[in-house]
């Protein structure tokens, strides 16, 4: 049973992926007494994705929030939290942490990141109805799924990855980013050093000019799934920050 007392932790999945990978963060948080909350991230275009989320934690919770977003789930994070009083801690994994005007795909520009070339080579390309010119759903195609999305998890389960992925659409890469919550809201962040879509390196740079408290663990970028602790360690050290 949760305890009502303890903050309530909001989790945000990021792109090609959905609630169900923090499965293992929410099942160690829950096991601790923690109400866990794991909205639908849209995956449409960051100001859109943003209003959802922070509609979601205006109307589901009450009293200390901590948010935690994974890889586009940490542009999302960054600025719904900017509207909603009772986020009071951040946590980033494996994630963007744009400043105002930033856009995903303008963090990776110039880095080794496998999502930063030619999207002919990476996605595949599915309209959807209602997408502005040029906006389509990209699929990542299983080889990058395979060798440079999740390459630390077993076989199967990157095989589970490629077949139920949800798409993001081309827009939420390219809308610039609105007023940062981490310059106002204390942050963690876990970063994959084996990082293969968001490169280490870029990660440390984000986390360090947001001023977060940094863990590196040796993992894939979806380390919240290959290393959970990782990211389970990061928000209690978040939780006893506020309590």
């Amino acid at each position: 049973m949760a305890d009502s007392t303890k903050p309530t932790i909001v989790l945000v999945h990021g792109a090609w992926a959905d609630g169900s990978s923090w499965n293992a963060v929410t099942v160690a948080l829950q096991a601790q007494g923690f109400t866990v909350l794991v909205p639908p991230n849209p995956l449409r275009n960051l100001p859109d994705d943003s209003a959802y989320i922070a509609s979601f934690l205006a109307q589901r919770t009450s009293g200390p929030v901590v948010l935690a977003g994974h890889s586009y789930g940490g542009a999302v994070t960054t600025n719904a939290a900017s509207s909603v009083a009772n986020v009071k801690a951040l946590v980033y994994v494996d994630a963007f942490i744009p400043d105002e005007g930033e856009t995903v795909v303008s963090i990776v520009e110039g880095s080794t990141s496998a999502v930063a070339v030619d999207p002919a080579t990476i996605f595949d390309i599915v309209g959807f109805p209602g997408a502005a010119e040029g906006d389509g759903d990209a699929y990542l195609k299983p080889e990058v799924v395979h060798a440079s999305f999740a390459q630390d998890l077993p076989e199967a389960d990157r095989w589970v990855i490629v077949a139920s992925q949800r798409p993001t659409a081309f827009a939420a890469n390219v809308t610039p980013s609105g007023p940062p919550a981490w310059k106002s809201i204390p942050s963690w962040a876990v970063l994959g050093t084996e990082d293969k879509a968001i490169p280490i390196d870029v990660q440390r740079r984000l986390a360090e000019r947001a001023g977060s408290i940094v863990t590196e663990v040796k993992a894939s970028h979806v380390s919240m799934v290959s290393q959970p602790s990782a990211s389970i360690d990061a928000i209690l050290a978040a939780v006893a920050a506020i309590s």
